[in-house]
């Protein structure tokens, strides 16, 4: 028998679906020239609502892993199964979005025009695909995770044995300190390593340049994913019992980092003010996830429509996640030409809505053809009564790193 299906986690992955899908519809419009300043700071607004997106997918890909092989796990068929569901469809669909660029320029069809080293590039360094630097990342989290299973394990025996009130101490003590040296991390990464990258030659000033590819840099979202297994009980309860100092902490640091992004642009915003490696924004981060996280619990016995829809969207999430860019840029081949001014806040949410539905009725009819199937994670099957059948997926790309 397999562990029972925990509904909370597959809804929390539809919720960060479409952060991720709105934070990409607003890159593709914040920046045109033609953008009035109402819609910049809309834009803006909305774009601080989605932040929770990435780290909420590194914290799901984690709190699957540790709930599913945290007592054990054999590195080779782990690994191959993980490279069959995660890496072989990023394998395809970057060969697709490097096709979408290349094929319609006439070099491409001249002897010895074909650029294959671009193609190699977008196998390490996606920028075409801009979404699928994800997968390198957490691809380095499957890895390494026989080693942090080991950890796991080994935290948990010494833990077990506590009484209530001294374990949990100890749990929020883990937390307290992973979160201190997070921070450190953080800082370094936003205001120390630009500068490191400039003086220190190659490799080390391309894997500053890259750090956001580390699967090191989002760390803390890990700890966060092994303590919501360890105890899923707990952490609901903790998660609603904090709503409403996650909801206040969200608030302030919302409002803060609107006045920030605001105050440090010019005339156009920069959205790279905000970037996942600022130690504010993992502030409201992780406030947020929490907040949303204790809102689903509360919402489970009255909003069933709404829940199961969320949990629809999350079991396709991962196809329509590979897609979306893909989507994303054959609306921008209409809209681009067109002069938008005044409209750019409306034409978003409708690039979003229709994302959405694109990309998850693509994932959806590709899942369900088996010849086909693998291309978003190797089927979606209908899961067995008892089991679990969460896949591991990892989602979002900041277009704006």
């Amino acid at each position: 028998m397999g562990k029972s299906r925990i509904e909370e986690w597959t809804q929390l992955r539809g919720l960060a679906f479409m952060a991720i899908v709105m934070q990409h519809s607003i890159a593709e419009y914040i920046y045109r020239a033609d953008i009035q300043p109402a819609d910049s700071i809309m834009l803006t607004m909305i774009y601080h609502l989605t932040r929770f997106g990435t780290p909420t997918f590194v914290f799901l890909s984690a709190v699957l892993m540790f709930y599913k092989y945290g007592e054990g796990v054999r590195y080779f068929p782990f690994i191959r199964k993980r490279f069959e569901s995660v890496y072989v469809p990023f394998l395809f669909w970057t060969l697709i979005y490097w096709l979408y660029v290349h094929v319609f320029t006439p070099q491409f069809w001249q002897i010895g025009g074909r650029d294959w080293g671009s193609l190699l590039r977008e196998l390490f360094i996606p920028q075409i695909g801009y979404q699928l630097w994800f997968i390198i990342m957490i691809v380095q989290f499957y890895i390494f995770f026989p080693i942090m299973a080991v950890i796991y394990r080994s935290v948990r025996s010494r833990l077990e044995p506590l009484n209530e009130k001294r374990r949990n101490q100890s749990v929020l003590a883990i937390i307290a300190v992973t979160g201190i040296l997070y921070m450190m991390l953080l800082y370094l990464s936003y205001y120390q390593m630009g500068s490191w990258s400039e003086k220190l030659g190659n490799p080390w000033s391309e894997m500053i340049q890259y750090r956001s590819y580390s699967f090191l840099m989002y760390g803390f979202y890990f700890v966060m994913g092994a303590v919501c297994a360890a105890n899923i009980e707990k952490w609901r309860t903790w998660c609603m019992k904090l709503l409403p100092w996650s909801g206040l902490v969200f608030l302030g640091m919302y409002i803060k980092m609107g006045y920030d992004v605001i105050r440090g642009s010019g005339e156009v915003v920069n959205l790279n003010i905000s970037t996942y490696l600022k130690p504010s924004t993992f502030i409201i981060i992780v406030a947020q996830m929490l907040l949303l996280y204790g809102l689903l619990m509360l919402l489970q016995p009255h909003s069933r429509k709404f829940t199961r829809l969320l949990a629809w969207m999350g079991r396709y999430s991962f196809g329509g996640y590979l897609v979306h860019a893909l989507v994303i840029y054959a609306i921008a081949y209409i809209t681009r030409p067109l002069d938008l001014g005044g409209y750019h806040m409306l034409f978003t949410l409708l690039t979003f809505i229709l994302t959405v539905l694109a990309s998850l009725g693509i994932s959806y009819t590709l899942s369900h053809v088996p010849s086909l199937s693998w291309t978003v994670g190797a089927g979606r099957r209908k899961p067995r009564q008892g089991t679990s059948q969460e896949s591991e997926f990892r989602k979002e790309a900041p277009a704006l790193r």
